[in-house]
């Protein structure tokens, strides 16, 4: 499966900074201060754990 077949929750980190996870991968989240940020950041860690 890709990134794209995955549910993608997003939610803002206070005071600052949002959180993207994939609920359904263990261990498949970014923290970064916008949203574009986690998001693209998120893409990469999937990427990362996929490849292993």
């Amino acid at each position: 499966m890709s990134f794209e077949d995955y549910k993608v929750v997003m939610y803002r980190n206070q005071p600052d900074g949002w959180v993207a996870e994939i609920p359904a991968v263990p261990g498949c989240y970014a923290l970064m201060p916008t949203r574009d940020e986690a998001l693209a950041e998120l893409a990469d860690v999937f990427e990362m754990i996929r490849a292993e």
